[in-house]
């Protein structure tokens, strides 16, 4: 198992701290920096400029949002960011979900799933620097009776296919991804939940493809706190975990309610639910269960933080992206040690 570190969004007022903290990163060894977007900074110019101040560790997009762009753009980016970074990226995608979709990009939330495949079809044809015609129910390339014609991607990418993940939370979703996709981005990952939410999916989407999870990328975000009080480093990831399962998205379509409900907690996830549309985010961060934040985050001393990377490795993650909680520069690099520490006990790496 490797590790890598998820910067989240840029723009939040840690930005210099955040290019150290890559910086650090790669000095340690970790194997891939991500870098996020919603409705503020763009990952593509953040990955950029870490790549521009990293000599060895990957950059990641985690995600760029397929509404947001063409995929003829997304596959002109990735090939840049290739060749910029020299041969460091990888490229994270996801629909994102309909509040963003609509609202901000005023793209109709409808057939992600579809969407999805025909988006890396596309991607994948133009990084082969084939010329680009796709006739599906979302794109058409050219379009007809224009002026278009197929044309190809001018420049020579660094790679030709460059490690492509997409961002999946529910069953179909994941089975999808095992299929066209090198590896899925996850959050709220449990182990002890994983054969039942994540990897039976997946692993039937890659028999679909005549493929087996072998050089598949399991690769969950995971937030991580050191110390020796557990409780109270889980009350740190209360707001989180309470802006997940209850905000984002609908009350008719929260995808991580879904997994919370699919990981036992169906009462639970409903109220927090609740009172989160209703407002009351405090409340909403105290009806979390500690078991489930304990079960979705990396707590305690390092012997402990140890035990529980057997527990992912064991489940099938190949990279384990650590969100390290704390405001200043020095909690973050302190975590980013002992997350290195971490993984050499427990014998995983």
């Amino acid at each position: 198992m490797r590790l890598g570190i998820n910067l989240g969004y840029w723009g939040v007022g840690m930005d210099r701290d955040n290019l150290e903290v890559a910086k650090e990163a790669d000095r340690l060894g970790y194997e891939v920096c991500w870098a996020a977007e919603a409705y503020g900074s763009d990952a593509p110019t953040v990955l950029s400029w870490v790549a521009a101040h990293t000599e060895r560790i990957d950059v990641g997009s985690g995600i760029f949002q397929i509404p947001a762009r063409a995929p003829a753009m997304t596959a002109m980016t990735a090939a840049t960011l290739d060749a910029l970074s020299g041969g460091r990226f990888r490229l994270g995608l996801g629909v994102s979900g309909p509040q963003v979709s609509e609202g901000w990009y005023g793209v109709k939330f409808d057939k992600p799933l579809a969407r999805t495949r025909e988006y890396v079809e596309i991607i994948r044809k133009a990084m082969a620097r084939e010329r680009l015609t796709h006739e599906g129910e979302h794109w058409t390339l050219p379009l007809p009776g224009g002026p278009g014609k197929p044309i190809k991607l001018t420049v020579h990418p660094e790679r030709e296919r460059i490690p492509l993940y997409i961002a999946a939370i529910g069953p179909k979703n994941l089975e999808q991804t095992g299929e066209i996709a090198d590896g899925a981005l996850l959050v709220l990952f449990a182990p002890e939940h994983a054969e039942t939410t994540t990897l039976g999916p997946v692993r039937a989407g890659r028999e679909k493809a005549g493929k087996t999870l072998e050089g598949f990328d399991v690769c969950p975000t995971v937030p991580m706190a050191v110390g020796e009080d557990v409780s109270a480093l889980a009350d740190m990831f209360r707001p989180y975990t309470a802006l997940y399962v209850g905000g984002m998205g609908s009350r008719k379509q929260n995808f991580y309610n879904r997994l919370a409900q699919r990981m036992g907690y169906e009462q639970e996830a409903a109220e927090i639910q609740e009172k989160y549309l209703a407002g009351e985010k405090e409340a909403a961060g105290a009806a979390v269960p500690e078991q489930l934040i304990d079960s979705t985050t990396l707590l305690g001393p390092v012997d402990r933080i140890a035990d529980r990377m057997r527990a992912y490795a064991e489940a099938g993650v190949g990279t384990l992206s650590l969100a390290p909680a704390g405001f200043s520069l020095e909690e973050r690099i302190a975590a980013l040690r002992a997350g290195v520490e971490a993984l050499e006990r427990s014998g995983t790496a």
